[in-house]
């Protein structure tokens, strides 16, 4: 059941987030919404809560484990628990390792590594309090598939598909009650094309994404079926992508 579930959702300021958001709020769920642009959340919050949805939200950066914590704070506080922190929030760097972006590396492992690792911090103890909880995570399948230029990319979504397994395993050895499920997309039409860099991996993206990309809101359908799951199953991996690619 999605209704009255509390869900936190990080990286809600567009894209998967922002679809995710809609959706589960239209379907019962109060959403609260982290991101970096405080006047993208209010206007999102503000919409759904325009069609009788039920959303709050705070400008966060998931690097910061106080930002985490306090994410956690305002959806206990607004809404009494927490019962699914979605932890969507990521970059999506692409170059060959020889061009040496390596700010960019560095904000890759922050956002997509140590994001995931601060919000699962920020969440578990409540988790284990309540003996119930959902961890629902973006890997990629550059996490699943090694692909030229996604090296650093790729190697963050690698190492979010090991943690989230390896917390399924040990929520189920610990007897916790944790449900975990990692979605894995392939071309999502979001904003992260945008943020790529380098002039040919950025035209060669660009152009993959015009032939195969699909719509942020497919991929919040596959949340809302995550969630929606009976509380006594894990079903807890989904790739997503046009049946026409073979990723």
């Amino acid at each position: 059941m999605i209704e009255n579930k509390v869900v936190v959702i990080t990286g809600a300021s567009s894209g998967i987030g922002e679809a995710s958001a809609r959706l589960l709020a239209r379907q019962g769920a109060k959403v609260v919404l982290g991101a970096r642009r405080e006047d993208r959340l209010k206007a999102i919050a503000e919409s759904i809560e325009a069609e009788g949805g039920s959303a709050a939200f705070v400008a966060m950066d998931v690097t910061s484990p106080a930002d985490n914590d306090a994410i956690i704070r305002l959806a206990e506080d607004r809404f009494g628990c927490v019962d699914v922190i979605f932890l969507n929030a990521g970059l999506m760097p692409t170059s060959p390792v020889s061009a040496l972006k390596t700010d960019e590396w560095n904000a890759a492992v922050d956002i997509n590594i140590k994001g995931v690792l601060n919000g699962v911090a920020a969440s578990m103890p409540l988790f284990l309090a309540q003996k119930s909880g959902q961890v629902i995570a973006v890997s990629s399948v550059a996490g699943l598939k090694a692909y030229p230029g996604s090296a650093i990319y790729g190697g963050t979504k690698w190492f979010v598909r090991d943690f989230m397994e390896v917390l399924r395993m040990e929520s189920a050895m610990e007897g916790s009650n944790i449900r975990t499920s990692t979605i894995y997309p392939a071309a999502i039409n979001t904003e992260l094309l945008g943020g790529i860099s380098d002039p040919t991996a950025a035209a060669a993206m660009k152009n993959l994404y015009s032939q195969y990309a699909i719509s942020p809101e497919r991929v919040a359908s596959v949340v809302s079926f995550a969630i929606d799951a009976p509380e006594d199953t894990n079903i807890n991996e989904f790739t997503i992508g046009p049946t026409s690619q073979p990723w």
